[in-house]
């Protein structure tokens, strides 16, 4: 939604200044916790002030309540304005490259002027940042493969982004009529980010579809319109390409538009082996052009002698030769799921209580739900000392007895230290129903040092899941450096799930270490990582991750019945 987006985005950049101009922790921390709130809303947030109820959003208090009024009624903050006139504009571009927080980006500026992107590059080719005191020259290549990082994901958005906004125009299209309706593209093929996006439709009246794609009220620019194809832009900037098709051809339109290109190339390759031609307007024989299928995708792949398979697995990763062999394994899907091991709530850094929690589970039908709340030296994250989270497992024993339709686990993301031990006596640690391990700290160590934190931190029986194994966050920072082969092995001998974390910025392990895990027959995990309920619905996402490397639903800790996870637990 316009507002949600642009509200959450301004408070964001008051967040990064603030940071920048070095002011408190917590008042920084409170802007940011609001703007990933307001971005999170499923209701427009100008309603939701003309009701009254916009002190009910959580995160937003007396004073972020005034400048959120201030930009719904002006389309604009002055406070930040008056922020941005103490920097240059270009320094927000600079503390978007990896590693390179708002101390460090202020420095930049004092030190070598540094105002923007460029400046920074070239400041680096020139060798003139490792000359300053603390640098040196691996930190300036690591400044310098930042740039190239951040260079390489300009242009595009995150599943997370395009997902909603996809869904709400096939949902569109489909109350005004039209029945042949899909997502195409990388998104169909659910990419961790995406470019365009891609809808389909398949009707004999394309005039008719055009006018009611333009008519959806987040238009905020038609780029092109014409008989097959229209373009728009949508109020935030996200560009949509319409195509109409006629109903008989668009399983093989769907199949062709979803791509990707290197499926589509071997697809054209096999069948010209087998005497036809496919595109877009379906499978024809070479010898007198006599179409042969293109009404639905399985029609299409069967008029190759192949089985449809699901879009997330057509990378051209070997997914045609089973294809032709009538093996395409089943791969895990949300039905799958019975639960989330993973998730925070008020108690550390989440915003809704157990008992919120718990109802939103119930509703999913998940048959059970593991509050994993922070251990006490992430104190980022609000986490709990030993007397507090012995305080938490107990409230989470009283809030089960309200909640009978799902089982409450006790647990906690406890923190990995640098020497690989964990951040609670291992007497708690047994007390606990699920262990989630993690790094959130001393990222830069060697990939021999992190491969031996991790072991470390493996080979203690309590662990039952490694959370995001890579710590990579999408489009800011690459995972750190360790040895995915010796750490899959440590994690399958010791009963250790690898988590794939279905936060749109994260999806770590990615879809290529997924196949890696299900190649090694290491169990995964697939966690949201949720602070609030609405991040729940995320679980979409770390699905068509574990599907993008064809995992299949045995091997998914959360895809276990309640008895066999149980069992696995050791409860």
């Amino acid at each position: 939604m316009e507002n949600n987006a642009k509200v959450a985005s301004i408070l964001e950049e008051v967040a990064d200044l603030l940071e920048l101009k070095e002011d408190t922790f917590f008042k920084v921390r409170a802007y940011r916790r609001a703007a990933k709130e307001i971005a999170a809303l499923t209701e427009d947030i100008k309603d939701i002030y003309i009701r009254g109820h916009l002190d009910k959003v959580p995160g937003v208090g007396r004073a972020i309540h005034d400048k959120v009024v201030e930009i719904l009624r002006t389309g604009q903050l002055q406070y930040l304005n008056d922020l941005r006139n103490e920097f240059p504009a270009g320094l927000l571009q600079v503390m978007q490259v990896p590693d390179i927080g708002p101390k460090t980006a202020a420095r930049l500026y004092k030190e070598l002027r540094i105002t923007n992107l460029q400046d920074l590059k070239e400041a680096a080719e020139q060798h003139r940042i490792r000359m300053l005191k603390g640098f040196g020259e691996k930190t300036e290549e690591n400044i310098l493969k930042g740039i190239r990082y951040l260079e390489s994901r300009q242009g595009r958005m995150l599943l997370g982004y395009a997902f909603p906004r996809g869904r709400a125009l096939e949902d569109h299209m489909r109350k005004q009529g039209f029945a042949l309706v899909s997502l195409g593209g990388s998104l169909r093929r659910m990419k961790e980010t995406i470019g365009d996006i891609d809808i389909l439709v398949g009707s004999s009246e394309g005039e008719r579809a055009m006018d009611a794609f333009v008519s959806h009220p987040n238009v905020a620019e038609v780029l092109l319109r014409g008989e097959t194809k229209t373009s728009i832009r949508l109020q935030d900037g996200v560009q949509v390409d319409m195509r109409v098709v006629a109903p008989s051809s668009f399983g093989a339109a769907l199949q062709y538009f979803t791509g990707s290109k290197e499926h589509n190339v071997n697809m054209r390759s096999l069948a010209n082996e087998l005497g036809l031609k496919v595109n877009e307007y379906g499978v024809f024989r070479l010898a007198d052009g006599a179409r042969v299928a293109g009404e639905t995708e399985e029609e299409v792949y069967a008029a190759l002698g192949m089985q449809w398979m699901p879009p997330e697995m057509r990378e051209n990763r070997g997914e045609i030769e089973l294809a032709r062999k009538g093996q395409v394994p089943k791969v895990v899907d949300l039905p799958d799921i019975r639960g989330d091991l993973h998730i925070h709530s008020e108690a550390s850094d989440g915003v809704d209580g157990v008992g919120a929690l718990a109802a939103a589970a119930e509703a999913r039908g998940y048959d059970y739900l593991a509050i994993t709340d922070h251990s006490q030296s992430l104190t980022v994250g609000n986490g709990l000392s030993v007397e507090r989270m012995l305080e938490n497992i107990g409230h989470i024993r009283t809030v089960q007895e309200e909640h009978p339709g799902v089982h409450l686990l006790a647990g906690a993301e406890v923190e990995i230290d640098a020497k690989g031990g964990l951040d609670y006596p291992q007497g708690l640690l047994e007390e606990l129903d699920v262990v989630v391990a993690a790094v959130h700290s001393h990222f830069k160590m060697t990939p021999e040092e992190m491969t031996e934190r991790l072991l470390s931190a493996l080979s203690n029986e309590t662990v039952d899941v490694l959370a995001h194994p890579t710590g990579r966050i999408i489009g800011e920072r690459e995972g750190y450096g360790f040895d995915m082969e010796r750490v899959m092995r440590a994690a399958k001998d010791n009963g250790v799930a690898l988590e794939v974390n279905s936060f749109p910025e994260r999806l770590d392990l990615n879809d290529v270490q997924c196949a890696i895990a299900r190649e090694r027959g290491v169990t995964v995990c697939i966690n949201t990582d949720a602070h609030n309920v609405r991040q729940l619905d995320n679980m979409v996402y770390g699905v068509a991750t574990a599907r993008r490397g064809w995992v299949p639903p045995g091997m998914v800790l959360n895809a276990l019945p309640w008895t066999a996870l149980k069992d696995r637990l050791d409860l």
